[in-house]
Order: structure tokens, then sequence, then C-alpha cells
């Protein structure tokens, strides 16, 4: 027991330090949160706080967790999550029984729920929403105690948080423009099979700027590649504006790929026996109703270098060339696999303003990078970890390319 409460005292100790030394109130939120997620033991956790000003739901906040719950929410009294806003008392299903909390189930779809916890997330000066745990990391289920601890950390990192600002208003995702669902992928090698994506579930907003995280080897790229139609998951389920393309053949992504995708490159992949408009013709002529070439390298800025080849140009200039080479497909998305990994600072800050520019006039981005920093400018970061989502972060207050320093 004296061992367990000074477990307790070190894990409040903990979340008290995170919240006071946190810069903004997003990352006083996210750092609590993880805190209180790593003490307790869970697999996921969310802080669904009320959006008093706007519709009076609550919404995702922040998660932890293999899900995407970008576009859920709860009305007061709605499900697990809006009774115990409204009540003010924690629940628990320590058995989770789907058809005793639908909305969880809804909710958590493509995670095989077994306990859940759910607190009050309030201070002495407003109830501010509610923090849900879903599974022991261990695959155990929630006790009592652990649930005491849970309600208790909730309440010490809400009254720690004080009268800070503000909570933002939530973000308003647009149409979805593609689905993944429990999407995995296996490499075979002789007899050795590596799993390199373990259960995928994520959505793709219209003129969303996405940055997919992580460390090299946790499934980004491989991520990026499927949802490029550049590969196949091994199961789940994919689809494009509402079609199919789980099963679909060579010639049905390649379809796929020429009419709706643009790519970024690292290593830019321009020809190099034609010029920075000649590169753009040559993928004009491949689609529908492309851009007007000399407008995309107007747009990216390189109209005065319409006539250089690749070796007559600096990297950064490429890059923006590989920008523009995206853009004249007209795409409905464009994927970027780490664009500025090549490049210095100051070249990379260039690259950068050029495809906010480009989310701006309404092209949805998905970035694959490792640099913390360009996260800043997301909608959302999406945090891979050993082949499966970790953290989804809604960024409230995107950062200006120029904003960002490393």
């Amino acid at each position: 027991m004296e061992n367990s409460m000074l477990q307790y005292y070190r894990a409040i100790g903990q979340i008290q330090n995170v919240i006071s030394n946190a810069s903004s109130l997003d990352e006083a939120l996210q750092g609590g949160l993880k805190a209180i997620v790593d003490n307790a033991g869970a697999e996921s956790g969310v802080i669904w706080y009320v959006d008093k000003a706007g519709d009076g739901k609550l919404h995702p906040y922040f998660w932890i967790g293999p899900v995407d719950l970008t576009s859920r929410s709860h009305a007061p009294g709605d499900g697990a999550v809006g009774r115990v806003f409204e009540s003010q008392r924690a629940e628990r299903l320590f058995e989770f029984d789907a058809l005793q909390d639908v909305e969880t189930a809804i909710d958590f779809a493509g995670m095989d729920v077994k306990s859940v916890v759910c607190v009050p997330f309030s201070n002495n000066f407003e109830d501010l929403g509610v923090i849900q745990f879903v599974n022991r990391a261990d695959g155990e289920l929630f006790t009592d105690e652990a649930a005491d601890v849970m309600e208790i950390m909730a309440m010490m990192a809400a009254i720690a948080l004080g009268e800070n600002e503000s909570i933002a208003a939530p973000w308003q995702p647009g149409e979805i423009v593609m689905q993944l669902r429990d999407i995995t992928r296996e490499f075979q090698n002789g007899d050795i099979v590596t799993k390199v994506l373990k259960g995928v579930n994520l959505d793709v907003y219209e003129g969303e700027f996405l940055v997919l995280l992580g460390e090299s080897g946790c499934g980004k790229s491989t991520l990026l590649n499927i949802i490029g139609g550049m590969d196949s998951a091994t199961s789940g389920e994919f689809s494009y504006l509402g079609q199919d393309l789980s099963h679909a053949t060579q010639e049905e992504l390649t379809e796929f790929r020429r009419d709706n995708v643009g790519f970024i490159f690292q290593s830019y992949n321009l020809m190099p026996n034609l010029t920075a408009l000649q590169n753009l013709k040559l993928i004009a002529e491949l689609v529908k109703e492309p851009m007007d070439a000399d407008e995309a390298l107007e747009i990216v800025g390189l109209e005065d270098r319409k006539r250089n080849y690749p070796s007559q140009m600096s990297g950064g200039q490429q890059q923006r060339v590989s920008i523009a080479r995206a853009l004249v497909k007209n795409p409905k998305v464009i994927l970027a696999d780490e664009p500025t990994a090549a490049l210095d600072y100051a070249t990379s800050i260039e690259v950068l303003q050029v495809m906010e520019e480009v989310v701006k006039g309404g092209t949805t981005m998905v970035m694959v990078t490792h640099n913390e920093e360009i996260t800043r400018m997301a909608d959302r970061v999406v945090r891979m970890r050993d082949g499966r989502m970790h953290e989804v972060t809604v960024n409230r207050h995107p950062a200006h390319a120029t904003d960002l320093v490393w």
C-alpha cells in the first residue's frame, strides 16, 4: 500500500510539473494527458472538451491511441462521455459491453475494447469536459483502485490548469476524402514476415494539412504509399471519395494516382534532360484537366526559371519545380514524403511557404516527416509508433512556415 501511495504522489507531482512548465494551454493539456495515461497504464486516453461558445457538445481535444476521433462529438447526456459531463460522476465499465455503451463502440471502432473508465475533467472554475480511458496497456481490465487514481489525477490536472486561456474553438473538418480502416501491411522475405502496419484507422479531410510523424521504421512512408495508390494493404479497407480501392487492380490504382494524387519526393525525381517547363508539360499530358504549366511555375515563384534544366537549379528550386509538377495535375490530394530532408533550413522554409500557400488554395496535403517543428504548421498531426497510430493532435493555432525554427 505504501508503494502504491508513493507511486500515486509521484504521478501527481509529474502531472503538476508538466502543466506548470507548459508554455501554452495546448501543451499543458497534451502533456497532462500523456502523464495520466502513462501512470494509469492505459492503452488509450482522450480529453473530450465542451465547446461552450459553439455547439455545446463535447469534442475530442487530444487523444492517445490507434483510432481517429476527429469528427466525433457527444452532446451532454449522450453516451458515457456525455453522461459523465452532465452528472459530473465517473462511469466505469471494467468489462465493456457494446450494448451498454454504443457510442464508445462507435468511437473506438477498430479497437478491441475491453475496459473503459470516464472521469470528469473539472476544476474550481468550470467543468472543462471528460477524460476517457480505454483498455489497460497490459491487456488486463481496469480496477476500482486504478479508476480512483485516474479520477484524482484528472481532478488534480484540471486544478493545476487554473484560470488558463480558454480552449480554442474545435477545428471543423471538411468532407472526408480518404478513409482507412484496420489497414495492415506485411512484407515477406523467405520465411520471415515483417509487419510494418498493424491496423491503422484514419480519415483524411478535404483541404487539411495532415502530418504523419514518427521515427524511421514506424510505418509512415508505407502508409503514405497506400494512400497514394503506390502500394496495396495486406488487409483492411481503403476508399477514396466513397470508391472502394481495397482490392483495386494495378490498372485501377494507376488510374487513381494519375487522376487524383500529386506527389512530392525527397529526391525531386525530375527528368534531368528536360527543362522545368518541359517536366511539367510531360505530366500535364497524362491528365484530363491539367493546370497550365506556366501558371503552376508562377505559383511556386519559378516563372523566370522555366527554361532551366534541373542541373542549373538549386535543391530548393528543384523541389519547388516538383511541387509545381504535383500542382499541374490539379489533384485533390498532394502527398509529400520528407520534402525538406535534403534541404538546408533557409531553403526548407522557402519550400514550406510554397506548400502553405498550396493548402490555402484548398488542396489536401499529407506530409511524412520526422521533423517535430514542421508539425506546428499542420491542421492535424498523427504520431505513429510501431506500425500504429499512437497520438492524434488537432492543431487549433497552426503556425506559418516563417515561424518555424530548428
